[in-house]
């Protein structure tokens, strides 16, 4: 009888902490998330956010990278505990392994021919109408042979993700790097 009580009671633990993610508001197709009322920490609805986010490597070339879809969640989510969208500023610095990331569709299913387009084009299309700046490394897309006549129309050049980063920083952009 112990046992079955324990069973029930950590279901319904697990039950009443269950939570579905959610689109947000600012780029409804990317970046679901979910709302945590018993978070301590309270989101400052009045800050600046200014904030960078190091893409350094991609993962399958059939989906989106999800360091970029962490961008779409991170305007979501601020924006739904209260965050005017006109006071997050973000920026998006592409190198390393993500570079190829950045092409255009017709580019990239010949970079991954076993892609038709680029799964992160819609994405790039919405964080850009959404004000983020999108930014590869000159050398890494020297590197990985990009030409800039093969890039999401979004993306601009660096001299490198080095510069871009301590730019950024020295603007008061806060590095997020995962």
């Amino acid at each position: 009888m112990k046992k079955l009580i324990l069973l029930f009671t950590i279901l319904w633990v697990n039950l009443s902490f269950a939570q579905k993610f959610e689109p947000g508001n600012v780029i409804p197709e990317y970046g679901k998330t979910i709302i945590v009322p018993h978070a301590e920490i309270e989101v400052d609805t009045n800050l600046v956010y200014k904030v960078v986010f190091d893409i350094d490597r991609n993962f399958d070339p059939a989906e989106v990278n999800k360091l970029v879809e962490t961008a779409a969640r991170f305007l979501n989510m601020h924006q739904k505990a209260g965050v005017d969208p006109e006071n997050m500023h973000l920026a998006l610095v592409f190198h390393g392994s993500a570079t190829k990331d950045v092409l255009d569709d017709a580019s990239y299913s010949k970079a991954y021919p076993d892609t038709e387009e680029n799964p992160n084009t819609p994405l790039f299309t919405a964080l850009a109408n959404a004000g983020t700046e999108l930014i590869v490394c000159g050398q890494s897309a020297a590197h990985h042979n990009v030409d800039p006549e093969n890039v999401h129309k979004d993306i601009k050049y660096a001299l490198s993700a080095m510069t871009a980063l301590v730019q950024l920083q020295a603007d008061g952009y806060h590095l997020i790097k995962f």
